[in-house]
């Protein structure tokens, strides 16, 4: 069973394409704002007209009189410079009802005409770390959504971005590798009953001992350049945090696994080639050094362009050489035709504008939530 507003929509725009020629001509029917006026109204036709430089009332009545609504509506009302006001009639609502009580597993919903892939990014928990309030708003409302698309008959893939790479995690490894020497051999003997704590407290020894900061940069380089024993501890901080947040996904009865895990980590290896290639594609540049992004309409207060780093002058990479990665994997491994996000500011507004610059392989659509 279709909508009722997208059947309307449908044969309403049908008539205006025929009466002016324009094929881009939209009904735009909508809830009626006042139910005294009836149950929807049309608010394309004045759009039409003008196109069209014909007078919209006078287009209105020809729209009336060239499709027939009977089934649905009373008898179609003209408002206005151009409004054409719908009202149900009683009898196709009883019909309607009837057969929505009647598919008590779908109540008459219909499958998507053209289902897609769709990608959704949610709940995104960074390790060694609790979740909070932010990431399960994004849990519970990213789930909602992949039930809903699945409903409508299309493919959902979840994503659930984890923090799990970067220089804090040379911090936390060196904390272990100091407290815990037994990880190297048995990481199963070492357990993080409490992740706020434990992160605070190798936060504390990295701002006041400059020895132990050192022995957290060496163990960040270990880390990039896959040292077997600094990889197990690593493996063991994420393996304890996601002994703390899947209990909470399960607890909500949320569809998140570790098999929908793609965290930083995923990506670590492909940053270098992703800035090379957006380099070759006249995307990304140099600057003081940097390679950067200057997206068109991300400016300064003074209209200045603004920068959007990629790579610093020290050749390291920043959390949006990882988003951007990380669409582009979606887009081009996982064929997403959507992906949809959940809002996080600045980065949103950096992929808007990067995305128009991009070649055709990078259009994905994009939904935010």
């Amino acid at each position: 069973m279709k909508p009722v507003i997208d059947v309307l929509e449908k044969q309403i725009a049908e008539a205006l394409h025929r009466l002016t020629a324009n094929p881009e001509a939209r009904a735009l029917v909508a809830p009626a704002g006042d139910a005294k006026f009836g149950d929807y109204q049309v608010n394309g036709v004045m759009a039409a007209a003008k196109a069209a430089r014909t007078n919209p009332r006078q287009l209105a009545q020809k729209v009336v009189e060239s499709i027939d609504l009977s089934e649905i509506c009373e008898t179609p009302e003209i408002a206005g410079p151009g409004f054409i006001n719908l009202r149900l009639k009683t009898r196709f609502l009883a019909t309607r009802l009837l057969q929505i009580n009647a598919d008590s597993s779908r109540l008459a919903i219909d499958k998507a005409d053209a289902p897609k892939r769709i990608v959704v990014d949610f709940s995104c928990p960074n390790i060694a770390k609790q979740m909070h309030v932010g990431h399960l708003r994004s849990t519970i409302i990213g789930d909602a959504i992949c039930r809903i698309l699945q409903f409508q008959g299309h493919t959902v893939i979840r994503q659930n971005h984890i923090g799990d790479w970067g220089t804090q995690f040379g911090m936390l490894i060196a904390y272990l590798k100091q407290e815990s020497p037994a990880i190297i051999d048995d990481p199963d003997s070492v357990r993080i009953d409490d992740l706020e704590q434990f992160y605070r407290n190798a936060k504390s020894r990295c701002d006041e001992n400059e020895t132990f900061a050192a022995a957290a940069r060496r163990e960040v380089v270990r880390l990039h350049e896959g040292n077997e024993d600094t990889l197990k501890v690593w493996r063991h901080i994420v393996d304890e945090s996601r002994e703390h947040y899947q209990p909470v996904y399960d607890t909500l009865e949320v569809n998140l696994h570790q098999d929908n895990e793609r965290g930083e980590s995923f990506y670590a290896d492909r940053l270098s080639a992703l800035v090379e290639d957006l380099k070759a594609r006249n995307v990304a540049s140099e600057s003081d050094g940097a390679i950067c992004v200057f997206p068109e309409g991300f400016t300064t207060k003074e209209g200045q362009p603004l920068p959007f780093i990629i790579q610093k002058s020290d050749g390291a990479f920043l959390y949006a050489t990882t988003d951007l990665a990380a669409l582009k994997y979606r887009i081009e491994e996982l064929n997403a035709h959507e992906i949809i996000y959940d809002r996080r500011p600045p980065e949103t507004a950096f992929r808007d504008a990067l995305r128009r610059r991009a070649d055709g392989r990078m259009g994905a659509r994009w939904r935010e939530t």
